[in-house]
């Protein structure tokens, strides 16, 4: 995991230390709760959100750009409801001086030798464009728990076993927040970066098929539906076989181009193989 975040910061440095494009919101409205989401058109594709209760608000998973952070909290503020809860999942960002609440065993890892890199690396590539680090109290939430935040339960869950130590979220039993977003795309090396890492990805794409939720999010790429998450399923399993049939690396990349020959992604199949067969 540790080589994984810091391909995960050095993967950027080719994209540049420029500002990013303004972000979008979009609102999905279920019987007691809405969810906000912000697209934060970041290098990183990350996404932001805030469930709004009948009479409270609860953020999840902070900008991390200064120009996105104005934007989030000018929209928040919008809204005209005291925020009761902030979540720091999988990603440190803009919650200033607030306390937040994060999965266990996250505080501590956020401040660590992984971690920690990938924050400095990151200050390094974009400077004074990232907002500052956050200052208030960290709380930590237990693995298996269920919190209720502006009237909405928040079940906290383990994410995908390779994944570093952060939580599956399943909120007000509708949306499933997981750290990335299932996307009808090839997947990432930054995702998948070892044979262990496909069953890991699997398994926890069909729990979030068994939760209940119609609506599936990721600290990556936003909001979709379930037959995104199916497709990642299939998509995974195809890979695990191709990565049997295929001695070398060369040899899984024509494969996968074959077997998804219009998939969005493709370029970054290299990667995928170098991580699968190193």
């Amino acid at each position: 995991m540790k080589k994984t975040l810091s391909v995960f910061a050095l993967s950027l440095l080719a994209l540049g230390a420029s500002a990013q494009n303004k972000g979008r919101f979009e609102t999905h409205e279920f019987d007691t709760f809405k969810l906000h989401v912000y697209y934060t058109n970041d290098v990183m594709a990350d996404a932001s959100y805030i469930v709004e209760g009948r009479d409270a608000l609860v953020t999840m998973e902070h900008p991390l750009f200064k120009d996105n952070v104005a934007e989030f909290d000018a929209y928040l503020a919008g809204l005209d409801k005291p925020v009761e809860q902030r979540i720091t999942d999988y990603h440190v960002g803009g919650t200033a001086h607030h306390d937040v609440v994060m999965p266990e065993g996250m505080p501590e890892f956020a401040k660590g030798e992984v971690y920690g890199g990938m924050m400095q690396h990151f200050g390094q590539l974009f400077g004074d464009a990232m907002t500052a680090m956050p200052t208030g109290k960290a709380s930590e939430v237990a693995f298996g728990a269920t919190k209720t935040y502006a009237g909405v339960p928040f079940e906290f869950r383990h994410g995908a076993s390779t994944d570093f130590p952060g939580a599956s979220i399943l909120i007000g039993k509708k949306v499933y927040y997981t750290h990335w977003t299932p996307a009808k795309a090839h997947i990432s090396h930054l995702q998948v970066s070892s044979p262990a890492a496909i069953d890991a990805e699997i398994a926890e794409s069909e729990n979030s098929l068994k939760s209940g939720a119609t609506l599936f999010i990721g600290g990556h790429g936003g909001a979709t539906k379930a037959d995104a998450v199916q497709f990642k399923i299939d998509y995974l399993r195809t890979m695990k076989k191709l990565l049997a049939a295929n001695k070398t690396a060369d040899a899984f990349v024509e494969a996968m181009k074959k077997a998804y020959p219009d998939l969005p992604g493709a370029e970054g199949l290299g990667e995928l193989a170098n991580a699968l067969y190193k």
